[in-house]
């Protein structure tokens, strides 16, 4: 690119940075539809001209593309990567997530200059189809998001344009409820949604949390009281109604209560205290807790009140290996949907294959094909591609081309006899480089 031309899109870009920040990036006012801050964004792309230029369109290709070449991740889980300020970058992570679960969505980055992350949260149906749920504010780098639904979910992380830098995404699972009883956890759950009463005639409507008689019953979302009170199976009673999830909290068989009807509570305070009334009479004094939808039955609550699974424990790929060129050493490797062995196979790739390694973690690099392919490949079947397999002396003059097709731009034509270290291959062009240390890509020489 000129360097006019990259100036004065350095100069367009942080105009729309001071705009954005002038008219407020974040909600929208409620003369229009709300947007994301990824969507403003890529208007003011379009309003400042940039959408036409190739970075623009670039910008917006990638952002499309992230949704559709999306990888698996299970959760808690991290990873590192980089964005450079030449190439538009965006990353999609598919993860398949439940109602009553919290995903906790960070983004650290390290670079020259600060750069303003998206990320963006969508829901993907058995077709593919996207739809927009959540997405970060535009002055932070982290999303608290809780599902709805148990389905596939979709994040996707882009950076603004221009910036370049390393970031580190982890992705993270707390319960979207705080737990009912003081001093207890989802470890002291006894008795699960479902299971069989009365002979089979009814089924468990929630769970049972075992505690010492009077332990505190506490609030586990801010609400209100709907109802106090008295029934057969349930002996003295709570109803707490969370108007955000739409449900209502069942406390069951209390010793006695700590509130009264209408009343506001808060996270943790005590709505009474743990016993064994109603027809728990013969049991040990505990807690039976529910979820019931406002306007329908009861739902699971373990995913509301379950251990989270603690922070993602991947090693993280070491930082010199980020945008670095490496090939397979092994016989044969394959590129994966997912990091781990059990994943979906979607590329076989042979010995000497070249591939750009642009995220990951240490076992599993996420790294990039010639052709654009990403996924991810067993740290233990790549080397780098620093050392040469071999030198070659060229028989004709030969174009070196920037990328690995026919059609890609020319770096510099390289006259008959001269020599280059052979990197690695792919398909019908190998990997080389020149004397001088650039490196590029030429079509297979044929035998004479």
């Amino acid at each position: 690119m000129p360097d006019k031309l990259f100036c004065r899109l350095l100069l367009i870009s942080g105009l729309i940075a001071f705009l954005n920040a002038c008219t407020g990036i974040g909600p929208a006012t409620t003369l229009f539809r709300s947007t994301s801050p990824h969507e403003q964004y890529g208007q003011s792309l379009k309003d400042a001209k940039l959408a036409k230029t190739a970075l623009g369109t670039d910008w917006l290709a990638a952002s499309e593309r992230a949704l559709r070449d999306s990888l698996r991740i299970t959760v808690p889980y991290r990873e590192s990567g980089y964005f450079t300020a030449e190439k538009a970058f965006a990353v999609g992570y598919r993860l398949s997530a439940q109602r009553g679960d919290k995903l906790m969505i960070n983004v650290e980055t390290l670079g020259n200059r600060e750069a303003q992350v998206f990320i963006d949260v969508f829901s993907l149906d058995e077709r593919g189809r996207t739809s927009l749920l959540a997405s970060s504010k535009a002055d932070t780098n982290v999303l608290a998001w809780e599902p709805r639904r148990t389905q596939t979910y979709l994040i996707r992380v882009q950076p603004e344009l221009l910036r370049s830098g390393q970031f580190t995404i982890s992705v993270t699972r707390e319960p979207a409820l705080s737990f009912p009883v003081k001093g207890r956890d989802s470890r002291q759950i006894s008795s699960v949604f479902g299971v069989a009463r009365d002979g089979g005639r009814r089924r468990h409507e929630g769970v049972d949390i075992f505690a010492p008689r009077g332990t505190p019953a506490v609030a586990s979302v801010n609400g209100i009281i709907s109802s106090v009170g008295t029934n057969r199976l349930g002996g003295n009673v709570v109803f707490l109604s969370d108007n955000e999830r739409n449900i209502r909290l069942y406390y069951a068989h209390l010793d006695r209560w700590n509130v009264t009807n209408g009343q506001r509570v808060a996270i943790g305070d005590t709505v009474g205290f743990v016993g064994n009334t109603g027809n728990a009479r013969t049991t040990g004094p505990h807690l039976h807790f529910g979820i019931y939808e406002f306007g329908g039955g009861a739902t699971d609550p373990l995913p509301f009140i379950r251990l989270g699974r603690g922070p993602a424990r991947q090693g993280l790929l070491a930082e010199n290996r980020l945008g670095t060129s490496a090939r397979v050493s092994a016989n044969r490797s394959v590129v994966r949907i997912a990091p781990g062995s059990n994943a979906a196979v979607i590329r076989e790739l042979p010995r000497a294959a070249a591939l750009q390694i642009i995220g990951g973690t240490n076992a599993w690099p996420r790294v990039e094909l010639p052709d654009g392919l990403t996924g991810y490949v067993a740290t233990a079947t790549l080397e780098s591609a620093t050392r040469p397999l071999r030198q070659q002396t060229l028989t004709t003059t030969r174009n070196l081309l920037d990328e690995a097709n026919p059609t890609a731009a020319t770096k510099a034509t390289l006259p008959v006899g001269a020599t280059v270290d052979v990197l690695g291959g792919f398909g019908l062009f190998e990997l080389i480089r020149k004397a001088d240390g650039t490196t590029g890509w030429l079509a297979k020489q044929t035998a004479p």
